[in-house]
């Protein structure tokens, strides 16, 4: 009988061990370690990840984040750690049907809402980095709030309208700072220096066929 009572006490034992739910304790590497109650702590265990093969993922748990350990045959130290539930200390971020979120520990917010056809990116006092031989957009309208810096030649095959003035200057090899092909037209003055091309005076002005001398300063 009692042989009998500690068998059904092994069995009830594996039985609970299958599908157990805790916390996670310690991360390293990609592996970790998970609380299943107060006294017990399961060994260093892999994670379920969405892709390990050629295509590979990678999202470390967080330590206090709620998870699932399944066990085959109710051994714990066979277990895989399935992430993730939401808990008290790591709240649902969004409530909408309609966004596909994630948030990060910086505060960095990458969205999707389906309903506005919305995707955003927030990466407060971060950088974004993008490395590709070709980068295309085919966006109809493209805003830039800030300054738009570039680094080598800027090739514009439509037309241009600079709102805030140009301010167009030699670069260190010297040379003009602007070079025009076609004719240029001004609504109002054009300034050489400090020759007006539309209020200058001329020097050495006679009746007769002779030209004037070249603008005054």
């Amino acid at each position: 009988m009692h042989c009998m009572n500690a068998d059904l006490s092994d069995l009830t034992r594996l039985l609970q061990n299958l599908i157990r739910l805790g916390t996670i304790a310690e991360v390293k590497g990609a592996k970790a370690r998970v609380r299943l109650g107060p006294t017990l702590t399961t060994e260093w265990l892999k994670w379920a990840t969405r892709r390990a093969g050629s295509t590979r993922t990678w999202s470390a748990p967080t330590v206090g984040e709620q998870v699932i350990v399944f066990s085959p045959g109710g051994d714990l130290t066979r277990g895989i750690i399935v992430p993730a539930l939401y808990s008290q200390e790591f709240d649902a971020p969004e409530t909408s049907d309609t966004i596909h979120t994630t948030h990060y520990p910086d505060g960095a917010v990458v969205q999707y809402d389906h309903a506005a056809h919305a995707l955003t990116a927030l990466l407060p006092g971060g950088t974004a980095n993008i490395t590709a031989d070709k980068v295309t957009s085919n966006a109809p309208s493209t805003i830039c709030t800030g300054d738009l810096t570039v680094m080598k030649n800027l090739i514009v095959n439509g037309a241009t309208a600079l709102n805030g003035g140009v301010n167009a200057k030699a670069g260190a090899a010297g040379g003009v700072a602007m070079a025009v092909q076609g004719s240029v037209k001004a609504s109002e003055d054009v300034l050489a220096g400090a020759i007006s091309l539309t209020k200058h005076a001329h020097g050495g002005v006679k009746a007769g066929g002779d030209q004037s001398e070249g603008p005054l300063p």
